[in-house]
């Protein structure tokens, strides 16, 4: 028993159903009467797509990721969907990896499911000043639904955007590194993103200004496996480093194991700063000083503005929001 046969039965539309499941006022009381008897009589239960045809909207917003198994993403989807349930939103999760044929598929699949609204979690998706064709795909979903980026920037109106400062967080955390006299700082990184970007304009900044150059063999990328980090800091004797600023605390506790392995104090010899303040940083031996990105309190904001929006309040909406970041200081730093 579905809507289409409840609709048969009544006698009315299917959408005169769905009208009847939200108790529209421009269904008449004998007509609910007769469609909600006729319900009951067949035990009909009323699906997402039932409620959503009368209103014209699915209360359901789509959610697209990379990879749900990484920290911030977890964190983040855990956080956008217990909000959404306190608004009566219910979610549809993609994971879309990091290949460009794949992110466009699933925002397509999830346009085709009729969402109210699209939320993309990671900045892989606003790209680090990629080619105008790789974000078209988000210019036309905006067309259609409100996007909404989670740490990433796209200049697009229906785009709304929330993230981190990253860039002056890894300014500030760079700087005080020189301050407390450390000449040679290595820049861990996994990406290419847009939050990576800014973080690497932010420590090379934080260099220029203090008079420190900057140099290609102190900028490491690396995939974020910690092993693999230490690993590949131990096999590279040609680096001479006294600190490291990673983008990811995964990187950073690679960087605390292989000063481990040798030998090295922390902070005295090495001093090792992380990002996203998350589990990690507390994990690991000495703890991790960690930037705090802020990623709840992002995901807050960026359901109060998707309320708004899909309330008709858009003009109350900033479409930038960059919050500020807070280092969180333990046992890596001397500062």
């Amino acid at each position: 028993m579905n809507i289409y046969d409840i609709a048969q039965l009544a006698g009315v539309s299917i959408a005169t159903v769905s009208r009847v499941v939200n108790d529209s006022p421009r269904v008449s009381q004998k007509t609910k009467q007769k469609v909600r008897t006729i319900m009951e009589e067949y035990g009909y239960t009323p699906n997402v797509f039932a409620r959503g045809l009368g209103l014209d909207s699915m209360k359901t917003i789509g959610i697209l990721c990379p990879d749900i198994s990484d920290a911030y993403m977890s964190t983040a989807v855990a956080r956008l969907e217990s909000r959404m349930h306190e608004h009566g939103y219910d979610c549809i999760l993609c994971c879309s990896g990091f290949e460009q044929s794949t992110k466009e598929k699933y925002v397509s699949l999830l346009l085709a499911k009729r969402v109210d609204a699209l939320i993309m979690v990671g900045s892989i998706y606003a790209g680090a000043g990629e080619a105008e064709a790789l974000v078209q795909y988000i210019r036309d979903a905006a067309k259609q639904i409100p996007v909404f980026l989670i740490n990433g920037y796209l200049d697009q109106e229906n785009v709304y955007c929330a993230y981190g400062d990253d860039y002056q967080a890894t300014f500030d955390v760079t700087s005080q590194m020189i301050e407390r006299g450390r000449k040679r700082i290595l820049f861990l990184c996994d990406s290419h993103s847009y939050s990576a970007t800014q973080k690497l304009e932010g420590y090379e900044d934080a260099l220029k200004s203090h008079g420190l150059p900057v140099l290609g063999d102190l900028k490491l990328y690396v995939k974020n496996r910690i092993h693999t980090v230490r690993d590949i800091l131990l096999e590279r004797r040609d680096l001479d480093f006294d600190s490291v600023v990673a983008t990811d605390d995964g990187l950073a506790v690679g960087a605390i194991k292989y000063a481990n392995s040798k030998l090295l104090k922390i902070p005295q010899d090495l001093c090792v700063t992380g990002f996203n303040n998350s589990a990690l940083s507390v994990c690991s031996d000495p703890e991790l000083s960690s930037v705090d990105n802020k990623v709840e309190e992002i995901c807050d904001l960026t359901i109060c503005n998707m309320m708004k929006v899909l309330h008709g309040n858009a003009n109350e909406v900033i479409r930038d929001n960059k919050i500020p970041c807070k280092l969180m200081k333990r046992c890596t730093t001397d500062f």
